[in-house]
């Protein structure tokens, strides 16, 4: 079988941890490397001056609860946030996000990403803390494990993605582990830690590198204490593997079909673990969640902004069809 079906039948829904925060958008005219001199990148002191630049919503637990809002999912967002974020967590609720799980602290400002994207989509950012340092505050163990069908951890605070890690092992929640950008600033015993008891690991190629160099493990020693990994490769689409009953699978995941120009890849990854997600629960095999994620990816990159315009369950299948053709499965999980 291709998928994990203790994940598709486990009662419960999906809980969301991570960063809500508010994104700095700046494009740069140019390309980044053209500006970057290799033998002195050790004294690296450059400055880009931006045409432009948008505040907009965003935060990696955010954009996943949105995203899988949109495909019929009502995930509960696990996360703080600062009183400034008011409006932003009334939207969240519109959109079917239950935002019951995020907490406001009134003395310290929402976090804040300050990225700059340069003509090859390449990008350089900063993330300022605030709130989210207060994620360690929140506790795994103050929810119903009966309830929780699998808890995301995205990037956060490191204290909070450690400790619900443990919270999570030791109530037997299943989990997915996802550091992405938070690999830069954990170590590799952290990093192994948080792998200990994982489900599933989702990373880019450039962050699994990182954290093969800290953990001192190889792609395929990763694979063999991860139930499930996922790597996306960008424009190249993603590589899934797993382990089921002691046979190890591979799969290569296309991506979908860009219908717009590219406009801001911001927030794209977290689309892709949406639909991924959605696949999984839906108890869909690896190779549909995988391309279900390539679906959600390409609505995001097709927008300005973390969080794509909403559409419904039957423009993202009529979306997948042109991609991929007909799947019987999805067109179902349409109609429930």
């Amino acid at each position: 079988m291709s998928r994990l079906p203790d994940l598709a039948r486990r009662p419960g829904r999906l809980v969301i941890t991570g960063s809500v925060a508010f994104d700095y958008l700046m494009t740069f005219p140019g390309h980044f490397v053209e500006h970057l001199i290799p033998d002195q990148l050790s004294r690296l002191s450059v400055s880009f001056l931006v045409d432009e630049m948008r505040r907009v919503e965003g935060g990696c637990a955010a954009n996943i609860a949105y995203g899988l809002a949109l495909l019929g999912e009502r995930p509960l967002l696990f996360a703080t946030a600062g009183p400034d974020a008011a409006a932003y967590r009334e939207r969240l609720e519109g959109e079917g996000v239950d935002v019951s799980g995020l907490r406001i602290c009134h003395d310290v400002y929402t976090a804040s990403f300050f990225v700059s994207t340069d003509l090859d989509q390449n990008q350089l950012a900063s993330f300022y803390t605030g709130a989210m340092a207060r994620a360690r505050d929140l506790s795994i163990a103050d929810l119903d494990p009966a309830e929780c069908a699998v808890v995301v951890i995205s990037p956060n605070d490191p204290e909070g993605m450690a400790k619900y890690a443990a919270e999570c092992r030791k109530a037997r929640i299943p989990f997915l582990y996802d550091p992405s950008q938070q690999v830069a600033r954990l170590t590799g015993d952290e990093l192994a830690r948080g792998l200990e008891g994982a489900a599933i690991l989702i990373v880019n190629d450039y962050e699994m590198g990182i954290l093969s160099s800290k953990t001192g493990w190889s792609l395929e020693e990763v694979r063999a204490r991860v139930p499930a990994v996922i790597v996306t490769h960008g424009p190249e689409g993603s590589t899934i593997s797993w382990t089921d009953a002691g046979s190890s699978h591979v799969r290569k995941i296309p991506p979908a079909r860009l219908e717009k120009d590219a406009l801001d890849p911001t927030g794209v990854g977290d689309a892709f673990r949406a639909g991924l997600l959605r696949g999984i629960r839906a108890g869909l095999s690896w190779d549909v969640a995988g391309r279900m994620g390539s679906v959600a990816a390409v609505f995001g990159l097709e927008a300005q902004g973390p969080q794509p315009p909403r559409y419904t369950i039957e423009d993202f299948v009529r979306r997948y069809e042109r991609s991929f053709g007909p799947e019987p499965a999805l067109t179902a999980l349409a109609t429930d």
